[in-house]
């Protein structure tokens, strides 16, 4: 900004600028409320099938959404200009006023190339008389007003075009939601960030108590701030960031005081730059795609290059933990750390000695008691919140059978022969890797490793973070979920050991169990029709009978795990039979049978699946209190009881359309269940786990098979009145007759156990094999 710039601008281009983008902005909002209660809503009650249950379904959330981002950021471009154009129109004024006070004081400013030189004005006599004219101090003092004002100006302009263009690059395509009140709010955000990327810069030794403070506060309040964690991340830059992490947690480099007076705050530093670096991925801006780009390609490298240190992958990995990464980077990164896994390990063939902790290396993790040298911990904890990337990357091939350094053989046709085969990212990480051994300040064994790589399964196969419930907004599962759930049940079905040995992975198994149970009550029934009796939105799994058995009794021989199950199902059950009384003939309409002896049909189907389930996990719990007697039956009930706490949301499984304003992805019913027939029956479950066997308990502890058996059908049977009454449309010989058809799939679940469990960890009442 020069003299000329602005004394002559002229503000009509820039009004009406800010005229267009405040009729942008109410047509924008205009354009949101429409996708937000007219597209999005019908989209989450539409019919959805195949292709369309997840492309398009997706295609159309995104689509909604980037209307409400547009609006953001149109209201954001709208308020800097509105800001800077009456900043500058200001400036403007007071430019004027100081160059007309100078002329009346018989001065003169002359512009010249950009600057401009203040000068008494030339005066027509010379005869001595100084009185009236300017002083050097005058010229001086209007010479200092006008630069004020010219530095002033071209500060609002140029913090203006930072901040619009900061804007800008967040996102190559669609718009960001990045929100600022007004241009000063959004400058002070990027100063914040440059000041404590300034504090981590420094040499760890060097970074005081004060600064830690700084830094721990600054990120925590800014961390979800999209400009704030760009430019803090991309001020930082990779390298400096990982000598950040490491170099505090390093006694040997750090400061002292630090270790003596913050270390109980680690943790949250560890959490707050995470979520920041976390956020900042999200950013499409060219300076974060080389921040992503150089932070992968020095994961494999020590920190500190011939002086040896912690490698990259090891020290990120841990600031991966919190916040939810960028899915293309974690999907790189993952490539990366798993080529440097095969080097490291050769291709699988020995243990993980590398990532073993030694007492010399700095704790690099500060969440948990694990020391955070493994990196495939961290990171599995980051997939878990982030669904999309944790599906791709178990998927993802880890090792061909054509490798010729492939160590891993298998007899895969039982013909008694091995021979090499494919390993995918899950089956190596699930079934052959070496994790490394730690312990936590009492000497018991540490797990976090597989229980961070149970729940990135669980985020991987649901669509959804682990631990949370699906959203509205939570698309169908597709192909590469349903993909990953068959290897799951396959694998676990294939050596059950690999889940009893490592039994704490078995609540995430449950919930998977549990949000994929339309797609297995399918394959669990062998009549006809499955698809109308038992609809799917998306793409359906379709393990076999054999494998879910199997799966489901060894999934259910932990109390979490069993509780998952169990009240998934019932809950389905009851949710699909409150659906098909409201609809009817929604079941084998292609059939010659009269509506009535349709659903009848249906519904006795529908209760013979329920008993088939609840057989089998039965008899994984009723294994468990053979083998540990009382102590495990009040686990069961302890785990069943601090699942129905989540007031209803516990599994929130549905009918598998979208065609009920309660149904979501895959069939998972959202929000609270609260006065549906499935919360009334949660409710009979849990309060009955509470009590003994007498008077009006309907659901019956776990302490013997024949228990559950009474139970399920009496179950099933309430849940039939249940839902009928609450569609409003009740039949009584049908609600009559569903006991007994859940008592035969009961029956048939005890005979398949003992067949398909080979009398292998089985309660010796259903050892076939004696």
């Amino acid at each position: 900004m020069d003299l000329d710039a602005l004394r002559h601008a002229n503000f009509k281009l820039l009004d009406d600028a800010i005229t267009d983008w405040s009729t942008l902005v109410r047509h924008l909002n205009d354009l949101k409320t429409d996708a937000e209660n007219g597209l999005a809503k019908m989209a989450a009650k539409a019919d959805w099938a195949g292709v369309n249950a997840t492309t398009s379904r997706e295609f159309i959330d995104k689509t909604a959404k980037e209307f409400s981002d547009a609006h953001t950021q149109a209201t954001t471009i709208h308020n800097i200009l509105r800001d800077t154009c009456d900043e500058l129109k200001s400036y403007h004024k007071q430019l004027l006023q100081a160059l007309e006070r100078g002329e009346k004081n018989g001065m003169k400013v002359v512009s010249n190339k950009g600057t401009f030189v203040v000068s008494a004005r030339d005066s027509s006599s010379d005869d001595g008389n100084t009185e009236g004219k300017p002083t050097q101090a005058d010229i001086d003092a209007l010479r200092d007003e006008i630069q004020g004002i010219i530095d002033k100006a071209t500060k609002s302009d140029t913090s203006a075009k930072t901040v619009l263009q900061a804007i800008s690059d967040q996102s190559k395509l669609g718009f960001t939601d990045a929100s600022y009140k007004d241009r000063d709010t959004a400058v002070d955000v990027m100063k914040r960030a440059d000041e404590l990327a300034k504090l981590a810069r420094k040499k760890p030794e060097d970074l005081t108590v004060s600064d830690f403070d700084k830094l721990n506060a600054g990120l925590k309040k800014y961390a979800g701030d999209e400009l704030f964690a760009k430019e803090f991340a991309t001020q930082l830059g990779p390298q400096k960031t990982l000598e950040f992490w490491a170099g505090i947690n390093d006694p040997s480099r750090a400061n002292w005081d630090l270790g003596r007076q913050r270390l109980d705050q680690f943790d949250d530093l560890q959490r707050n730059l995470g979520l920041t670096l976390a956020h900042a991925t999200q950013s499409d801006s060219s300076a974060m795609s080389e921040w992503k780009r150089k932070m992968i390609d020095i994961g494999d490298k020590p920190l500190y290059g011939d002086r040896g240190g912690p490698m990259g992958f090891q020290v990120m990995s841990n600031l991966m933990r919190t916040g939810d990464y960028d899915d293309q980077f974690l999907e790189d990164y993952g490539t990366k750390l798993m080529a440097t896994e095969r080097k490291l390990t050769d291709n699988g063939r020995h243990g993980n000695m590398a990532w073993q902790h030694l007492g010399v290396s700095p704790w690099l993790n500060r969440i948990g008691e694990d020391s955070g040298s493994d990196p495939l911990t961290g990171y599995l904890k980051g997939l878990s919140n982030s669904p999309a990337a944790a599906t791709e990357f178990f998927n993802q091939q880890y090792i061909s059978k054509d490798d010729p350094d492939n160590p891993f053989e298998r007899d895969t046709d039982g013909n008694g022969k091995k021979g090499k085969v494919s390993l995918s990212n899950f089956q190596y990480l699930f079934e052959e890797r070496e994790w490394p051994k730690e312990s936590d300040s009492h000497g018991d064994e540490l797990n976090t490793g597989k229980n961070n790589l149970a729940l990135a399964l669980e985020a991987a196969a649901t669509g959804h973070p682990a631990g949370e419930m699906p959203t509205a907004d939570t698309p169908p599962h597709n192909a590469a979920q349903a993909r990953l759930v068959e290897s799951i049940i396959h694998s676990v079905s294939e050596d059950p050991s690999r889940l009893t040995k490592s039994s704490y992975m078995s609540d995430s198994m449950g919930q998977i169990a549990a949000e994929y149970m339309p797609d297995i009550n399918r394959q669990l029934h062998a009549g006809q029709d499955d698809k109308d009796l038992f609809p799917v939105s998306g793409s359906p799994a379709a393990p076999g009978e054999r494998d879910i058995t199997r799966f489901l009794y060894t999934v259910a021989r932990n109390p979490e795990g069993y509780a998952a199950i169990n009240l998934g199902q019932h809950s389905y059950t009851t949710s699909l039979m409150e659906y098909h009384f409201k609809h009817p003939d929604a079941y084998a309409a292609d059939h010659h049978f009269d509506q009535s002896t349709r659903l009848q049909q249906g519904i006795n189907d529908i209760a013979n699946i329920a008993g088939k389930v609840e057989g089998i996990i039965g008899a994984g719990r009723a294994y468990e209190n053979e083998v540990q007697g009382a102590e495990a039956d009040a686990k069961y009930n302890a785990a069943i009881d601090a699942a129905g706490s989540w007031g209803g949301t516990i599994v929130g499984i549905g009918i598998g359309m979208a065609t009920e304003p309660m149904t979501g992805p895959g069939g998972a019913i959202i929000g609270d269940m609260a006065g549906t027939a499935a919360d009334e029956i949660i409710g009979s479950i849990t309060e009955g786990a509470h009590r003994d066997s007498s008077g009006d308990v309907i659901y019956r502890n776990g302490a013997h098979y024949d228990d559950t058996k009474e139970s399920t059908y009496t179950m099933v049977e309430e849940a039939a009145k249940k839902a009928g009454s609450r569609a409003g449309n009740r039949y009584p010989l049908i609600e009559a007759s569903v006991a007994s058809s859940a008592e035969a799939g009961f029956n048939t679940a005890r005979t398949n156990v003992g067949k398909y469990l080979e009398g292998e960890g089985v309660p010796r009442e259903l050892d076939t094999e004696g």
